[in-house]
Order: structure tokens, then sequence, then C-alpha cells
């Protein structure tokens, strides 16, 4: 048996489960979308939701890899 009920023609989230906001761009790390258009996504039309899906590639490069963490604190301590 088919389930219709749950089959939508929508845009998929961009969502990736990785829900931390980079605190200077405003930005979640994972899907780069903005607090608000997280808390919009449900409420959007199909053409907002293709509009901020093409604009995501292009703030790829607005989070800056931190300099901290275990990678950082490895480097020290060989040195």
């Amino acid at each position: 048996m088919k389930d219709d009920i749950w089959s939508r023609d929508e845009i998929e989230s961009p969502c990736v489960r990785i829900c931390v906001v980079h605190p200077a761009a405003r930005l979640c790390t994972g899907c780069l979308r903005s607090i608000d258009e997280i808390a919009q996504w449900s409420k959007m039309t199909a053409e907002e939701r293709r509009a901020v899906m093409a604009d995501l590639p292009s703030r790829a490069g607005l989070l800056r890899q931190r300099r901290g963490g275990r990678a950082a604190r490895r480097k020290r301590s060989a040195e």
C-alpha cells in the first residue's frame, strides 16, 4: 500500500542536523540559513524557498574556520 498522504511536492529543507549558529555571521554552520529563515521555512512559499536555496552556496565563505578546538591544541602541544 502506498502512502500518498505524506508525499509532498515541496522543496526539501537544507538542514543537515548540525545546528550551531555562528556568532558573527548569525548563520547555521550546518545548512547556512539565518535564524529567521529557519524559523520561517515551513511558512515560506516555494519561490521563497528556492531563493534561499539559490543563495546558500554564496554564504559558505562567510563562515571562517575556527582556530581553536582539538586540532589547535594538538598543534600547540607538538611544537
